[in-house]
């Protein structure tokens, strides 16, 4: 299966630029110059736009349609056997939201981390719910092998504030400093299971959240929230900073992955590669393997974990079988 199609076309004389920020099926919110928003729809059946490209778009009665797809620097995705789902393009980088408490998964979290990987998009790690002592301790550990191979790691714990209404949230001065000096100048998309947070951090960091997805709702009579959609909010007003909230999900499909490229976007397993006796070798069975080599390395701890090279194993499988 191939990447999603690239929409481009010839613009058109009178169309105007502007920004994906929402989409609800076929229908896109297109944000102008001046930062007006716009309802904009696809010339075809199916819309190629998505939140975080930029377009130019022709103004139609109080609506508009897109006409071109500018060229993208990146496109963050997941694709299974089924279907392509698009998160958002022209990304800084991805923050992947995770929790202490229910714990998360180190498989989704690598394929999370790989599909970033993939399209050169910086990803970030947050691990939330550091105020529950055990289950932040066991999780903080279980993500040893992930700071040792240098990914930025965060620690959170985005709670409501006391007597304030459920839905608003707090979070320590220190935890909340550093999370916007990370995210100061750049376009985030905010990724993570179901439950990690997401929604809280947004309202945290963007307090008209819950208005603007109201009106975007409206607008696009859609009558969903923000969760069921990919939303980009700007936390300044010069927007300069964007957060970009995204539903929760269960499954990652990397099906858009070569297997033969797999350990390349895995960086304990790249730095060993390079080693391999034949250019070709899956790093699973062949002499002479660098990776192979370091995993039963007997001299020294091997700096990659045994649950990242069984994980390496299970999508190198997985993949090949929609492959070959």
């Amino acid at each position: 299966m191939s990447k999603p199609a690239r929409a481009w076309a010839v613009p058109v004389s009178g169309t105007r630029p502007g920004l994906v920020v929402a989409g609800f099926g076929r229908h896109v919110l297109v944000e102008t110059e001046s930062g007006e928003r716009v309802i904009c729809h696809p010339r075809g059946k199916k819309s190629q736009a998505v939140v975080g490209d930029r377009i130019r778009w022709l103004p139609s009665q109080d609506e508009g349609t897109i006409e071109k797809i500018e060229e993208r620097s990146n496109l963050f995705y997941r694709q299974d056997e089924m279907r392509t789902k698009s998160f958002a393009a022209n990304l800084d980088q991805v923050l992947i939201l995770i929790a202490a408490e229910p714990e998360f998964s180190e498989s989704q979290l690598t394929r999370a981390l790989i599909a970033a990987e993939a399209e050169r998009i910086t990803p970030i790690i947050a691990l939330n719910k550091s105020d529950l002592t055990e289950p932040f301790q066991r999780a903080w550990t279980k993500l040893a092998p992930y700071r040792a191979m240098g990914y930025q790691m965060l620690p959170l714990a985005i709670k409501p504030k006391a007597a304030q209404p459920e839905a608003d949230t707090d979070i320590d001065g220190t935890q909340s400093a550093r999370l916007i000096e990370l995210l100061q100048g750049k376009k985030t998309l905010v990724l993570g299971p179901s439950g990690a947070g997401k929604s809280s951090l947004t309202n945290l960091l963007v307090p008209q959240a819950r208005v603007l997805t109201a009106e975007i709702s409206q607008a696009l009579n859609s009558g969903k929230h923000t969760t069921t959609s990919t939303t980009l909010y700007w936390v300044d007003s010069a927007r300069t900073t964007a957060l970009i909230d995204s539903p929760g999900f269960q499954e990652f499909g990397l099906h858009h992955i070569d297997p033969m490229q797999l350990a390349g976007y895995m960086p304990d397993l790249k730095a060993h590669a390079q080693n391999c006796k034949f250019y070709n070798c899956t790093h699973l069975h062949e002499p002479g393997c660098g990776v192979i080599s370091e995993v039963n390395s007997a001299d020294k701890p091997s700096s990659i974990s045994p649950n990242r090279y069984r994980l390496y194993g299970e999508l190198f499988a997985e993949l090949s079988q929609t492959r070959y």
